[in-house]
């Protein structure tokens, strides 16, 4: 068991959320400063502890949403993952208000491949879902990374 300092913040718990190919395991590949490399998640992963990684599917198929509701139970901050270059989301319009009062972060990924005009789109589509404070990231070039760790007490 470890005491926490009063200046000392607790390392916060997220859940990542969004389509197939959005980004979300470079991410936290990036994050956690992993060498980068694709897969495919099948399954819910939790890593490190704090970081929880889910397929794109339980978004893209209404059907399977309510697992995401079940998977962010532990989480502290709700993590909207948009690919920038998408020309669509899958966010519906108040995406955030299944998960009641967590705090819903946006983050556009890819950005190291988007046009200023395609970035602007993303942060529309992320504000239309619900999501607070935004970040635009690349998990290529670590754009918005550490400013994201920071923010949000991830590590």
């Amino acid at each position: 068991m470890s005491i926490q300092t009063p200046n000392e913040e607790k390392k916060k718990k997220i859940i990542l959320i969004g389509r197939s190919t959005a980004g979300k395991t470079t991410l936290c590949q990036r994050i956690n400063n992993e060498e980068l490399h694709y897969y495919k998640t099948q399954t819910v992963q939790v890593i490190n502890k704090n970081m929880i990684d889910t397929p794109g599917e339980y978004l893209e198929r209404r059907g399977y949403r309510g697992a995401l509701v079940v998977s962010s139970a532990d989480a502290d901050i709700i993590l909207l993952v948009q690919d920038a270059t998408e020309k669509v989301t899958m966010f519906p319009p108040l995406f955030r208000s299944m998960f009641a009062a967590k705090p819903c972060v946006g983050v556009i990924t890819k950005a190291d491949l988007a046009s200023e005009e395609e970035i602007e789109r993303a942060k529309k589509f992320l504000k239309d879902a619900g999501a607070g404070e935004l970040y635009v990231t690349s998990a290529v070039t670590g754009e918005g990374v550490e400013q994201l760790v920071k923010d949000l007490h991830i590590l």
